[in-house]
């Protein structure tokens, strides 16, 4: 495994993550929101198997998971047998609408850059496809600033199974301890907690504040934002 670079420390940096040598994040509701995107596809994945829409706060409540289990949260576990169905429609609907209605949220620009010129290494771990958060940071201008992105693509078990946040480390060259992972949900919590990384939960997403306190959380935010005071 080689050595990561030496991190110059920034006063900047909150003091929960500032220990680190690695910044992980989650993707979705952590560092963007493509929330409008995945109701529109969700949606059409689901008229194409013949059933309702699902309401958008319902869809909502499933980002992050993996689209098999968001299938069975939606519309039953009996709709399972047709997860690979599903994926399909929701992949191609996808392709259409998913980078153009990605945003980043406020703040998530700024924590990139600061930390990759502050000598931190930026990875991000998500259960997006990894081609789609490529395609939204290069649009904005930021892939510059992620060493790595672990998407649903790259392992062969999706959060809150560690296997993304272990890809990642790998990747960069930096051992666990030395690792901090940003998330904004329980499944990222989970995930966290089997590898043994720290955690930082932000409340950007659905997730209440109470859920982390089942968790080893170093610290809650508001948002990402707040990894750069």
């Amino acid at each position: 495994m080689r050595i990561g670079p030496v991190v110059t420390k920034s006063p900047n940096i909150h003091p929960a993550v500032a220990p680190a040598r690695a910044v992980l994040f989650d993707f979705d509701f952590t560092l963007a929101d493509s929330s409008e995107g995945i109701v529109a596809c969700m949606n059409h994945a689901l008229g194409r198997l013949g059933l309702p829409p699902a309401p958008a706060h319902a869809i909502r409540r499933t980002i992050g998971l993996d689209l098999g289990t968001a299938l069975g949260i939606l519309a039953g576990e009996e709709w399972r047998p047709r997860e690979d169905e599903f994926l399909e429609h929701f992949v191609r609907k996808a392709d259409e609408v998913m980078v153009a209605s990605t945003t980043f949220l406020p703040g998530a620009a700024h924590v990139l850059r600061t930390l990759h010129d502050a000598g931190y290494r930026v990875g991000i771990v998500t259960t997006k496809y990894r081609h789609r958060v490529e395609d939204a940071l290069e649009r904005d201008g930021l892939r510059a600033f992620v060493d790595v992105i672990v998407g649903a693509d790259d392992v062969p078990r999706p959060k809150p199974a560690p296997d993304g946040l272990m890809r990642a480390a790998d990747l960069l060259g930096i051992p666990i301890p030395q690792c901090i992972f940003v998330g904004d949900s329980a499944v990222d919590a989970m995930a966290a907690r089997a590898l043994g990384v720290a955690f930082v939960a932000v409340l950007s997403g659905t997730t209440d504040e109470e859920v982390f306190t089942r968790y080893p959380v170093r610290v809650v935010l508001g948002g990402v934002a707040e990894v750069v005071n």
